[in-house]
C-alpha cells in the first residue's frame, strides 16, 4: 500500500510542478518519505543502464537514448539532467503504472558519480558506463580518488562495466571483476608523445603511486599508459576509434565504419564511442547507431548558434568548476582557425554550495587563445577580476583583453563594434541564459 500512496504523490507532485515550472527532485523526495524501499518494489524494465563519470555524462545518455530508439527500443532516461537519488525516484515513478510497473524496454540513468551508491542501493544497472574521472567541483567532489571511493560502492557483482580504457583511474574499477567491456581511442592523429595542460593527474599509478608511462597522450591524462611499478595499463579495447582527423571531422569506429562529427573535439569523439559501445550491448546493430551519430547534434543546449550585432555566434557551455569541460571547449575554438572574438563569463560559481572560490581558474589551459586569430577576447562577470588575473599569466596581449563587469555590458560592447568575425562564447550552466536572453537563437 505505500508503494501505491508514493506512486501517487509522486505522479500529483510532479504534474504540479510541471505546472509552476519546478524541478523533478522534490516529488521523488516526497515519495521517498512514504516508502523509503519503493525503488526495490518496482518492476523495472530488463535493460538498465547507468552512465556515470566527471564528463559526459549528459552527451552520451542523449546519444545512447537516440540510438536505443532508432533501435526499435523504448526507452525512459533523465532528460532533465536530475540524476541524484531523489530525480531517479521521481523518473521511475512517474513512468510506472500505479501497480509500480514500468513498460518500457530500457531505463537509461544519468548518475551522478558521488550519489550513484545511494541511487543504486535498491536496484543494480545491467550495464554501467564510466566515461572519466577528472577534477570537477573540487568544493563538492575533491580529488578524482575520492570520486572513485564513491562510486565503487555502487557496482554490482552482476553489473556489465562499459570502462574507458584509456582512463587509468576508470581502469581500476575493472579489477576483479569479470562483466568488463572496454572502449577507447587507438594511437591517431591527435595523440602525441608529450603531455600537455596544466597539471597530470596521471603522472602517477592510481594502484601503486609509482610512474606511470605514456607510450601516448590524446588529451589530459587520457591515453595508452603503464605503470613501470606494478603493471596497471591499459587494456585491450572491444570497441575502438581506429582512425580520426578533427579537422576533416571524420572518426572510424572497428576498422569500418565511418563518422562525422558535428562538434569536432576527442571530448565529443569519447561520448560518441561509450554511446556506440552501450548501444551495441543492447543489441543495436552497427547501421542502425552509424544512422543515428553520424553528424549529431546534441539536444542538450550545449552548444548553441546565434546572432549578436553583426557576428554570427556559437556558446559553448562547459560544466561548472570543470577545468576538463573548459579546456575542450577552447581547444574547439582555437582548431577553427578562422578569425573571431572570444567571450567568456563567470557570472556564477556553485549551484549548490554558493561557493566564490576561484583557484579552478587556474587548472584551464587558457594559453590555447593566444592565437591570431582570436582578434578579441571579452571577460565578464561577477569573477571578471579573478579572470583577468588568471589571463595576466597566459602571455596573451592586454590590448586584446576588455573587461566588463555585467554579461549585458559584454554583450553590448560586442553588438556595438561593428565587426563581423565568429564569436565563441565559454560560460557554465548558470550563466547561459544571461546572454542568451541578449541574442538571437539561429534555427538548426
Amino acid at each position: 500500500m505505500r508503494m501505491f500512496f508514493a506512486i501517487i504523490v509522486c505522479k500529483l507532485l510532479r504534474f504540479a510542478g510541471k505546472l509552476v515550472g519546478k524541478g523533478s527532485s522534490l516529488p521523488g523526495k516526497y515519495a521517498l518519505k512514504i516508502c523509503p524501499d519503493v525503488l526495490r518494489r518496482v518492476k523495472l524494465p530488463p535493460y538498465i543502464i547507468a552512465v556515470t563519470g566527471s564528463n559526459g555524462k549528459t552527451s552520451t545518455v542523449e546519444m545512447i537514448a537516440a540510438i536505443l530508439r532508432a533501435g526499435g527500443k523504448t526507452v525512459i532516461y533523465n532528460e532533465e539532467g536530475s540524476n541524484q537519488i531523489e530525480g531517479v525516484t521521481t523518473l521511475i515513478l512517474c513512468a510506472s503504472t500505479l501497480s509500480g510497473r514500468m513498460r518500457e524496454d530500457v531505463l537509461l540513468l544519468e548518475s551522478d558519480e558521488r550519489y550513484a551508491r545511494l541511487s543504486f542501493q535498491w536496484f543494480h544497472p545491467t550495464h554501467f558506463v564510466i566515461t572519466n574521472l577528472y577534477r570537477d567541483q573540487l568544493t563538492r567532489n575533491g580529488h578524482p580518488e575520492w570520486v572513485y571511493d564513491a562510486i565503487l560502492p555502487a557496482i554490482h557483482p552482476d553489473t556489465t562495466l562499459v570502462l574507458n580504457a584509456d582512463d587509468p583511474l576508470v581502469s581500476c574499477f575493472a579489477r576483479e571483476r569479470e562483466r568488463v567491456k572496454w572502449f577507447g581511442l587507438d594511437r591517431c592523429s591527435i595523440s602525441t608523445k608529450e603531455h600537455h595542460g596544466i597539471y597530470h593527474d596521471g603522472a602517477r599509478c592510481p594502484v601503486c603511486q609509482g610512474l606511470m608511462e605514456y607510450s601516448c597522450y590524446h588529451y589530459e591524462h587520457i591515453g595508452h599508459y603503464r605503470c613501470a611499478s606494478c603493471g596497471h595499463c591499459r587494456r585491450d579495447t572491444d570497441f575502438t576509434v581506429t582512425a580520426l582527423d578533427l579537422e576533416a571531422g571524420k572518426m572510424t569506429i572497428d576498422g569500418d565504419t565511418e563518422i562525422s562529427l558535428a562538434f569536432r573535439s576527442v571530448y565529443n569523439v569519447y561520448n560518441i564511442l561509450a554511446a556506440w559501445s552501450a548501444g551495441s550491448l543492447a543489441g543495436v546493430n552497427q547501421e542502425t547507431m552509424a544512422s543515428v551519430i553520424n553528424n549529431y547534434i546534441l539536444k542538450n543546449g550545449r552548444m548553441v548558434r546565434f546572432t549578436l550585432g553583426g557576428h554570427h555566434g556559437t556558446l559553448l557551455t562547459s560544466k561548472h568548476e570543470n577545468s576538463v569541460a573548459y579546456d575542450t571547449n577552447l581547444g574547439y575554438i582555437a582548431h577553427t582557425g578562422e578569425p573571431c572574438q572570444v567571450l567568456i563569463i563567470v557570472d556564477a560559481i556553485s549551484r549548490k554550495y554558493f561557493t566564490g572560490e576561484t583557484s579552478w581558474l587556474w587548472d584551464i589551459d587558457f594559453e590555447q587563445l593566444n592565437r591570431e586569430q582570436v582578434k578579441k577576447i571579452l571577460l565578464c562577470g561577477k569573477y571578471v577580476h579573478d579572470l583577468a588575473m588568471r589571463f595576466d599569466y597566459t602571455g596573451i596581449p592586454p590590448e586584446r583583453i576588455v573587461c566588463c563587469d555585467t554579461v549585458a555590458q559584454a554583450a553590448g560592447a560586442v553588438a556595438e563594434d561593428g565587426g563581423e568575425e565568429a564569436l565563441y562564447v565559454v560560460t557554465c550552466f548558470s550563466d547561459r541564459d544571461k546572454l542568451m536572453n541578449l541574442v538571437k537563437k539561429e534555427e538548426d
